[in-house]
């Protein structure tokens, strides 16, 4: 018998019966769970769950909704019910650096990512070439300090037709404005070539070899009008020696910048990640 696949995230004040009422009510649905992952934020009291789970072909997603009705009100949780059967698309941002928006399209092209790109953006022609062997639409926007208001209206534009579900910013090196960061707030993923908190802003790999460090990082977060300060979907670090140039550096941080970027973007898109205030829960 066929059945329809869903992800149930969900988060709340914690109260003993939680797990309890919600997978009562799959069951009564003949729902087979998947897979399930909770985790109780013991600073502030919340409760995040993560269910997948399969439904009998006879059970449609409204009467999923209404069978979750009541634990949802009786425990006032905040929800989310996703098909995965609808494969998500996402809209990417690049200026020159190209090398996170290949491995995107790779890890797209050979199926360990589960997404379609609807568009790439850049204020640059470099990635043009890139999105048109790929088949995918190419929309070049310059900006200036000027044009950047009209720019970001053009970008939104492009986003909100694309009927886009994330935003990635793959070494796209313009700062989104308040607006538009608050706008998407949640649906736009960053690659910082740093590990965050330390060495921001310009040439970071550049300042941690003049600080001599012995550890390099790439941070992959949401985008928040704080600049650089979004919760943290991932990180990696790798081991760096006094032996390396700057330059050895830069190539090692590209390696990582790619992989981190893809680990964070798979995780949003199995919706594994769950904000929780400043910070995030991620389920692997």
């Amino acid at each position: 018998m066929s059945s329809a696949n869903f992800v149930l995230t969900l988060s709340c004040a914690d109260r003993p019966g939680i797990v309890a009422a919600v997978t009562t009510e799959l069951a009564a649905l003949e729902a087979n769970i998947a897979e399930s992952n909770q985790f109780w934020d013991r600073e502030t009291g919340r409760f995040f769950m993560r269910l997948a789970f399969a439904a009998p072909s006879g059970v449609a997603r409204e009467a999923i909704e209404r069978a979750l009705k009541a634990p949802i009100e009786r425990f006032s949780m905040k929800t989310s019910l996703v098909d995965q059967g609808r494969r998500k698309r996402i809209v990417i941002l690049v200026s020159k650096f190209d090398h996170t928006l290949l491995h995107l399209l790779y890890q797209i092209r050979v199926g360990w990512l589960d997404a379609e790109v609807a568009a790439v953006i850049s204020n640059h022609a470099d990635a043009q070439k890139i999105a048109e062997d790929a088949g995918i639409p190419f929309h070049l926007l310059p900006v200036s300090k000027d044009t950047k208001a009209a720019q970001e209206a053009q970008v939104l534009e492009i986003i909100q037709k694309s009927g886009a579900d994330l935003v990635v910013l793959a070494r796209y090196m313009q700062v989104l404005s308040n607006e538009l960061s608050t706008r998407l707030f949640g649906q736009v993923i960053n690659i910082h070539h740093s590990f965050l908190p330390s060495f921001k802003g310009a040439k970071p790999y550049h300042q941690a070899h003049e600080r001599g460090v012995k550890i390099i990082g790439a941070t992959a977060h949401y985008v928040t009008p704080d600049l650089d300060e979004g919760p943290i979907i991932e990180q990696e670090t790798a081991r760096v020696t006094h032996a390396m140039s700057a330059e050895d550096l830069v190539a090692a941080g590209r390696d990582i910048e790619s992989r981190v970027l893809a680990r964070a973007v798979k995780l949003h898109l199995e919706d594994r990640v769950m904000l929780n205030g400043r910070k995030t829960v991620v389920f692997g």
